[in-house]
């Protein structure tokens, strides 16, 4: 799976912003700046970051203005850009109560997408000069599946298989349900061999040697320790890709990297990356 998997298509990104925006304004909008500020009411504000960061969500920020309506913003960082604490990532111009009323959702977006490519930094930086690359799963939000993965790429990281659609991935419960490894393979070759990638996940070192001579892309060495790995690598040598994946942190992904692998998948990087503190100022 390359990384255009993770960008997110202009009509899914609409559809996305349309279901922030509405969970957030109702059928009301936001009665308290309508109450306050008058229809012409206009105002600038600023989008300042508290923390350092990796950015990621400025398309999400622009489209929830452009459907808010009466705002120019003025992006002055891009996504996948590194920022010190304080640093400004938009200027807003427009209608007052287009800005006051955006506000949350716009941050929201920037907050966890840059909590995702923040994170997804730090996890490669990890294993900087090993040839290994660091991939998302589908561990992801309801509904933020594309976004999520777009902020791992704008953190360094690769988007791995979009959806059960797009590349096989054969794992333990698909081959308990076939009776096997061997026959769960050869039915996934037998329908799919040469259209999408093809993956199948070993947690044993016997399993091992029957997928490497399987006609796969991919094995993922699931939930194995180092040594392991580092035993499935000299075994394969080569034959085929390799990708270790379950319980790996940043406390011990290098040593993972090291061992050999060509990708290693983590979930945490969108089932846990938490979120970057951002604000928005409005001018006085």
């Amino acid at each position: 799976m390359n990384q255009q998997a993770g960008e997110p298509g202009k009509v899914e990104l609409e559809r996305i912003v349309s279901l922030a925006l509405a969970e957030d304004l109702g059928a009301a909008g936001d009665i308290t700046s309508k109450a306050i500020f008058s229809e012409s009411a206009s105002g600038a504000a600023r989008v300042v970051t508290r923390e350092p960061c990796t950015v990621s969500g400025m398309a999400a920020a622009a489209e929830v203005c452009r459907q808010v309506g009466g705002l120019d913003l003025l992006p002055l960082v891009q996504d996948g850009q590194a920022v010190p604490a304080a640093a400004e990532v938009i200027h807003l111009d427009g209608s007052l109560r287009a800005l006051l009323s955006c506000e949350r959702t716009l941050l929201n977006f920037l907050s966890r997408l840059s909590g995702i490519a923040t994170l997804t930094r730090s996890f490669v930086d990890a294993v900087a000069g090993t040839g290994a690359t660091v991939a998302a799963t589908r561990k992801t939000g309801p509904g933020m599946r594309r976004l999520e993965k777009e902020a791992v790429v704008h953190g360094g990281g690769v988007a791995h298989r979009a959806g059960l659609y797009d590349a096989a991935l054969i794992k333990d419960n698909h081959i308990a349900a076939a009776g096997g490894l061997a026959p769960a393979v050869d039915a996934v070759i037998r329908e799919l061999g040469g259209e999408v990638e093809i993956e199948v996940e070993v947690d044993t070192i016997g399993q091992l040697a029957e997928a490497a001579e399987a006609a796969v892309d991919w094995i993922m060495l699931d939930n194995m320790r180092v040594e392991e790995v580092r035993e499935c690598v000299a075994l394969v040598a080569g034959r085929k890709k390799l990708e270790a994946s379950g319980g790996i942190g940043l406390d011990n992904i290098r040593e993972y990297a090291l061992a050999g692998v060509e990708r290693i998948s983590v979930g945490e990087l969108t089932r846990s990356a938490p979120g970057i503190d951002f604000s928005m100022e409005v001018d006085q």
